[in-house]
């Protein structure tokens, strides 16, 4: 069965329409999943064995048959754990179909097919008794239901149906626990993905600042967790201002309650500052004594120990929804609630003669609804935009641009989503600016966030909003007056790999009537970059495992390899390679230029070429980003901001992700006379505003 498609082309704009397989869907989940990572992850399959072990010889010596429930069983790899470790008999609940077939062929294949009955359904759906999908109840409930924050993919629920109805009372559990920690840390590098912080402009008359609308600036945000690789923030980026304390618990091997509460404990700062984030990650102990313990602590609370890199669970940012000034020594609140999926914080100051047992009185205080974005940035623009648009030295690059283009009789249109650079443009000088944000033109109305903006700044006559996309824009928008000046950062927000933005030049042709003949545009063009990398550890969510623990799981890698094949493997992704560390392989080189003094030409750009290995390493892929060249000497780079050694130790651009090309076979390459070279194909066309690309090693 074939169905149809439609997406929004995020490079041209247009709507377009393809027929899928019906299996597109899966393929895709599969190819973009996160099976192999986890699989990978020896820690935690290690302490899952050692757990599962423990809990059927706990149930073995009181003289019972082990019945093990395992719920989200994927590969079938912690059946089958617990059936080579003695078990009777497991129950594998896996709702996603094409998994559970896999987990079928795997169990069968490593010898388990008596012993695991794969189910395929929700747990929700499973039936127990005579005729059911379960002859009894479990007495070992096993599962890995876990994200970054815990409960994001539905653990609590999950979690309190099979205590109702799937398990028996009393039963084992692995995990037997998890407890989530919190830290208190000032950071600006951080608080700059939640607020906008005033932008400072040295114009002709003055110092300028640029101050954000007051429900921006009191606006709780999101709840959604900001879920980093924590390990790779330098520890000059935030300051500690609390030791680690237990938030909460959750026993797995007792009834769990799923319905929304909150947790509350005291801090005492270690340091004055300004409290603005709290720090959290969770660990889960196997077994009810706590000596099989796996833990997403980050490296500078377990110093000493050899840290597990792991992509499926890291550690989360949260945002207070305000800054407080903290004093060391005083007495703090820190107030956790949770609905069934997410988590979120507060912090208080206690209150002359508060102590614990008047935790009673301020029950009230606490608010268990979810906090909701108010002043529509936190809609419009997301973290990592936020902390692009707070990088004073991003923003001096465009100031210093805009200087050398803009002249008192300029008519300048911005072409940016909920970009800063129509002001910047009216600061400097331009005598009529206009501003279009064509990707969410009808999705929480950016045009209400910048009449909140222009308002606070008093510009509200200033600068003028055209709410129209760029093929439809008319003279009367302009006022009858031709552009001299068209600016764009350029951003959009459906983008998701670098060259999406390339829709700015796609807007510069739907408006060239419009333009006049001695136009400036900014950036004038724009070039793709490319460079060959070893991963220290990102290689690991594309490489193929064969066997983890013991168990031949090579069907998996074969199930992930087909669903590449099916389109990904010729495709780059999206990754924010600062929280992934690499090391060029490779000079950087630039490959393909786009000039936006002109329109999109009909006809592909396409390049061929070799790049040289000048390192030693294994080449996992190749990494690929723009640079927007503003003017003569001014460019800004979505990628790679420097070499930092002769290592080839990289520093990336922290607010854009990169494209990664992961090559299928991996070569190591060593330094000798005859260097090893990449060979490359890559084609943009221009019709689709897709790029191909192909590599050879």
């Amino acid at each position: 069965m074939k169905t149809f498609c439609g997406r929004a082309n995020p490079t041209t704009g247009s709507m377009e329409w393809f027929e899928e397989g019906e299996d597109y869907d899966y393929h895709q989940e599969i190819a973009r999943s996160r099976y192999a990572d986890m699989l990978h992850d020896k820690d935690r399959n290690v302490k899952y064995y050692q757990g599962i072990r423990a809990a059927v010889s706990r149930v073995k010596e009181r003289g019972e048959k082990a019945i093990v429930l395992d719920i989200g069983t994927g590969t079938g790899l912690l059946s089958m754990m617990a059936a080579s470790a003695g078990a009777d008999f497991c129950y594998a609940i896996e709702v996603f179909k094409p998994m559970a077939n896999a987990a079928v062929k795997i169990v069968e294949k490593n010898g388990f097919s008596d012993k695991i009955k794969v189910i395929n359904k929700h747990s929700t759906e499973v039936t127990v008794g005579p005729d059911g999908d379960m002859q009894c109840r479990a007495n070992i409930l096993v599962t890995e239901l876990f994200d970054t924050e815990l409960i994001g993919e539905g653990a609590l629920p999950t979690y309190e149906h099979a205590h109702k109805y799937l398990v028996q009372e009393g039963c084992e559990a692995v995990p037997h626990r998890a407890t989530v920690y919190v830290q208190l840390v000032e950071s600006r590098r951080m608080w700059s993905w939640k607020k906008l912080f005033p932008v400072h402009i040295e114009a002709e008359d003055g110092e300028k600042i640029l101050i954000p609308p007051s429900e921006m600036e009191n606006c709780p945000g999101l709840p959604s967790v900001c879920d980093i690789q924590l390990n790779q923030m330098p520890s000059n980026d935030f300051s500690i201002l609390s030791d680690v304390v237990t938030m909460f618990s959750v026993d797995f091997s007792k009834p769990v309650q799923s319905a929304s509460t909150y947790y509350r404990v005291q801090l005492e700062p270690v340091r004055s500052g300004k409290a603005q984030i709290v720090l959290s990650w969770w660990d889960i102990d196997m077994d009810p004594s706590g000596m099989i313990n796996c833990t997403m602590a980050p490296y500078w609370v377990k110093p000493t120990s050899a840290l597990q890199w792991r992509d499926h669970w890291m550690q989360c940012v949260y945002f207070l929804p305000r800054e407080e000034p903290v004093l060391q020594g005083e007495k703090l609140y820190l107030t956790a609630c949770r609905d069934e999926y997410s988590v979120w914080y507060n912090l208080h100051k206690a209150r002359e003669g508060e102590n614990e047992a008047g935790e009673e009185e301020h029950k009230a205080d606490v608010r268990v609804e979810s906090p909701v974005c108010r002043c529509r940035a936190h809609l419009l623009w997301n973290r990592p935009r936020f902390g692009e648009l707070n990088d004073p030295n991003r923003t001096h690059q465009y100031i210093k641009s805009l200087r050398k283009v803009l002249k008192t009789d300029s008519v300048c249109l911005c072409i940016s989503d909920g970009s800063l650079l129509p002001v910047l443009a009216h600061y400097l000088g331009a005598k009529q600016v206009r501003c279009m944000q064509p990707s969410r033109i009808d999705l929480y109305h950016p045009h209400k966030l910048w009449q909140a903006f222009f308002k606070a700044n008093h510009l509200e006559d200033k600068i003028k909003i055209i709410e129209a996309r760029p093929e439809l824009l008319k003279p009367s928008h302009l006022e009858d007056k031709k552009i001299s000046v068209l600016v764009g950062e350029p951003f959009f927000t459906t983008s998701l790999l670098p060259w999406h933005n390339l829709y700015f030049w796609y807007a510069r042709t739907a408006v060239s009537a419009h333009l006049a003949s001695n136009v400036t545009v900014l950036p004038q063009s724009a070039s793709l970059h490319m460079m060959i990398v070893e991963f220290q550890d990102l290689w690991r969510i594309r490489s193929p495992c064969g066997t983890c623990e013991g168990f031949d799981v090579q069907t998996m890698d074969d199930m992930i390899k087909d669903s590449l094949n099916f389109r990904e493997s010729k495709e780059a992704e999206p990754h924010p390679l600062w929280e992934y560390p690499c090391k060029s392989l490779s000079d950087p080189q630039e490959v393909l230029t786009f000039d936006f003094t002109r329109a999109v030409p009909q006809h592909c750009l396409s390049t061929e070429g070799s790049v040289t290995l000048l390192r030693k390493g294994k080449s996992h892929g190749a990494v690929l980003w723009m640079e927007y060249h503003l003017a003569a000497d001014i460019s800004v780079s979505t990628g790679l901001m420097r070499l930092s050694d002769e290592k080839g130790n990289c520093e990336w651009n922290p607010h854009c992700k990169q494209a990664v090309y992961f090559f299928s076979s991996v070569i190591e390459s060593e330094i000798q006379s005859d260097p090893t070279a990449v060979t490359y194909a890559i084609n943009f066309d221009t019709k689709t505003g897709e790029i191909a690309m192909d590599f050879k090693l």
